[in-house]
């Protein structure tokens, strides 16, 4: 079996706002500058990290996540993504050790690292330390023997003499190296909102800011002496095949897609500054399983895609641009009509809040009209309603799986029910941690699926299957119906 050989590293931080998307950012231009064919990947549910690593590498960021995914998942999308690659870089979550839970390493950049057998390129602040740098090193050397530390970078230094400081210091009690720092550039302050940073789609970085970010990489890390060292990382084979192309294990006959017809269904796709979180895994198994993507923009289109069998409407802002969702009429007619002719529509978060009732926000008592498809009122708040990984079993059969079947996904929002009077079922059991009060409702009605979960289909590859094959049952029925008339 032909082999190839990459090299890769994975950056992670002492903690959240070291500036390690920064420094990703950075080394992903710099290697990009210099010819290099470069993958980037993120650990952990982010959809806002992976927008920007593609816009400065040139090719799509993957999601890498040991709770949600597993092991196998994650090292047969790392290695499928790599073919024929120069280099892997992957941007960590949170702090190094930080992930699911305080007592294990599931959910944690750490734990990845190890999957992919791929040494460690440590991000500490320089912010308020100095000698009790090397202390900091210290510890995250030493508190997992089994993990590689490739080297550290200083962020947010004060002057060449402040890091020389820092770097004295590491260097007489730490074995790791110092390869550099990033100064502190105000100009590189990406700016931020109540779900982190703004997206790719909104705050496009300029040119002119990726020629500062090569420049600072040429004039501050020693990114020779980085590659020269990483280890060589073999992989498997060539062609690797992506984790869903197998299917092991016999799929539920009621989700199996059916023989392949003369034309696939089409699925519409929300895609613009408000319906941008998408796991690219998600689309493409959509893909795989059949389906082709019909992408439409509900703040610039006056009507849905012409000629569709379901609708996808992932996660956003939809509370940022509501006034201007309100008013598109038509689409908002388009989809209320659609759902209850039962075609299969799923809306995870941001796409739930779109299909709801109103939308009241923060600082107004004027609702504001959405798609009307559930007879909810959804407000946005000024503090963070609920965060966290969540498994969730079906309790009924839905357009995404069966009854019991178990999905995982992750919940980021501001937002909230106010009101739940929709007769509707409820079709999500949560499984979370002893001693914690989680609640996740999925609202069914006809067809149509909505919740606050941004679910991976990773975590059940027959999710992408079953939709489609609920596509595939709408599309035969309206062209049986089309041909009636």
């Amino acid at each position: 079996m032909k082999r190839w050989i990459i090299k890769g590293i994975v950056i992670a931080a002492t903690g959240s706002g070291s500036g390690k998307t920064t420094l990703t950012l950075a080394i992903l231009a710099w290697l990009r500058a210099k010819g290099l064919n470069v993958v980037p990947f993120k650990v952990g549910p982010d959809f806002i990290d992976p927008g920007h690593h593609a816009r400065i590498a040139g090719r799509t960021s993957y999601n890498l996540d040991s709770w949600m995914l597993s092991r196998s998942y994650n090292r047969g999308v790392f290695h499928s993504r790599t073919q024929g690659a120069d280099l892997a870089v992957v941007e960590g979550v949170m702090g190094l050790f930080d992930g699911y839970d305080a007592t294990t390493e599931t959910g944690s950049t750490a734990q990845m690292a190890k999957w992919l057998k791929l040494p460690v390129l440590l991000v500490v602040s320089a912010k308020g330390k100095a000698r009790s740098a090397a202390a900091v090193v210290k510890g995250f050397e030493t508190f997992d023997p089994d993990l590689t530390l490739a080297g550290v970078v200083f962020t947010f230094t004060g002057s060449p003499r402040h890091y020389a400081y820092l770097k004295d210091a590491v260097e007489q009690n730490c074995t790791t190296p110092c390869l550099g720092h990033l100064p502190y550039n105000h100009a590189l302050i990406m700016p931020e909102r109540h779900l982190g940073l703004t997206t790719a789609d909104e705050h496009i970085i300029s040119q002119a800011t990726i020629d500062t970010l090569v420049r600072m990489v040429d004039e501050h890390l020693d990114m020779p002496q980085l590659i020269q060292k990483l280890p060589d990382a073999e992989t498997p084979g060539d062609p690797v095949k992506l984790p869903w192309q197998t299917r092991p294990g016999t799929p539920d006959p009621q989700c199996s897609p059916k023989p392949a017809s003369s034309s696939r269904p089409r699925i519409a796709v929300a895609r613009d500054k408000a319906f941008c979180f998408y796991y690219p895994d998600n689309l493409a198994m959509l893909e795989h399983a059949g389906a082709r993507l019909v992408f439409f923009s509900p703040l610039a289109d006056d009507h849905l895609p012409e000629e569709i069998d379901g609708i996808y409407l992932g996660g956003g802002y939809p509370e940022l641009f509501a006034d201007i969702l309100s008013k598109k009429s038509f689409v908002l007619s388009e989809i209320k009509s659609h759902s209850r002719n039962r075609m299969p529509i799923f809306a995870e978060c941001g796409g739930f809040m779109f299909l709801c009732r109103n939308l009241w926000p923060a600082d107004s008592s004027q609702p504001i009209p959405m798609a009307g498809c559930f007879d909810l009122e959804v407000g946005m708040s000024s503090r963070l309603r609920s965060l966290g990984y969540r498994e969730v079993t079906l309790t009924k059969d839905t357009g995404i799986g069966v009854k019991g079947d178990r999905i995982r996904g992750h919940e980021f929002h501001y937002s909230s029910v106010m009101t739940d009077t929709e007769a509707c079922d409820h079709v999500f059991e949560v499984t979370t941690r002893a001693g914690q009060d989680v609640q996740v409702t999925g609202y069914q009605k006809y067809r149509t699926l909505g919740s606050y979960l941004h679910v991976h289909f990773g975590s059940n590859p027959a999710v992408p299957r079953c939709f489609v094959a609920h596509c595939i049952d709408f599309r035969q029925q309206r062209i049986t119906a089309q041909a009636k008339t």
